[in-house]
């Protein structure tokens, strides 16, 4: 597990700096205030896959607590 909290960090990283270059789009995204809905929906997404994962790993626990 940690390590998959030490990818997702490195990832994070990587965008971070990678975000302090210009980008146009961004530029207009932050300019006209969609940004926040990008960044909402992101949010979501990744919310939902955390839970989704965490819910299987404690079913397949269940199970495997259940066949030894």
């Amino acid at each position: 597990m940690k390590k998959i909290y030490v990818f997702f960090l490195a990832l994070l990283l990587a965008f971070v700096g990678r975000a302090q270059n210009e980008v146009e789009m961004a530029d207009n995204f932050r300019a006209e205030g969609k940004i926040y809905v990008v960044v909402a929906v992101v949010a979501v997404i990744l919310t939902g896959i955390f839970i989704y994962l965490f819910r299987t790993e404690a079913r397949l626990k269940k199970l495997e607590k259940a066949s030894a």
